[in-house]
């Protein structure tokens, strides 16, 4: 099958890499991550992948477009749906190319983080594939959750420490603090 794989970063495209491979696939990586916050954290996700793809010889298209400002104005006032939005966003643009070139499916690595919501990718998938003519391939990769953490860190791969939102930075770094007594 030729399959286009949305990335989200390098570390969690190692393990659904392997195995699309070692099931003799034809992979292309399509990297489009409007959502991520802020620009260097773009750049070193951005740089990572590029870095490890060449090294391991796998096509990739990159739509290197920062578009914060369009991102931030899809999830304005619905932030507590801002991952199915996001999700829309870069499945939509993934389904996009997949169209255009051709493949069997498209997929994403979003689906092989423990933190993403499964149902959603799927559902959302499921729909743009739909809307282009492109079916979305659905594979839980939570299985190689460990093996993949182990395989990114062997490599010494930069590993951010959330999603990519400004929203889920800071979920991940600022912790409200206690009320202060008189």
């Amino acid at each position: 099958m030729k399959i286009l794989v949305h990335i989200c970063c390098a570390p969690c495209f190692v393990y659904p890499y392997k195995v699309l491979r070692q099931e003799e696939n034809e992979i292309v990586g399509f990297f489009f991550n409007p959502n991520i916050h802020p620009y260097q954290e773009y750049q070193r996700r951005l740089e990572t992948l590029q870095q490890w793809a060449t090294a391991q010889d796998i096509r990739m298209i990159y739509r290197d477009e920062y578009l914060l400002e369009e991102f931030l104005r899809e999830v304005a006032y619905r932030e507590s749906a801002r991952c199915l939005t996001c999700y829309h966003i870069r499945l939509q643009a993934a389904a996009q190319v997949a169209a255009r070139g051709k493949f069997d499916y498209f997929t994403s690595s979003l689906l092989y983080s423990k933190f993403q919501k499964h149902e959603a990718i799927s559902r959302i998938g499921a729909e743009t594939g739909n809307q282009y003519g492109v079916p979305f391939y659905y594979r839980d990769f939570r299985e190689g959750w460990k093996e993949g953490i182990s395989i990114s860190k062997e490599l010494g791969m930069y590993r951010q420490q959330y999603c990519g939102c400004i929203y889920s930075e800071k979920d991940r770094y600022c912790r409200p603090q206690g009320k202060k007594t008189a």
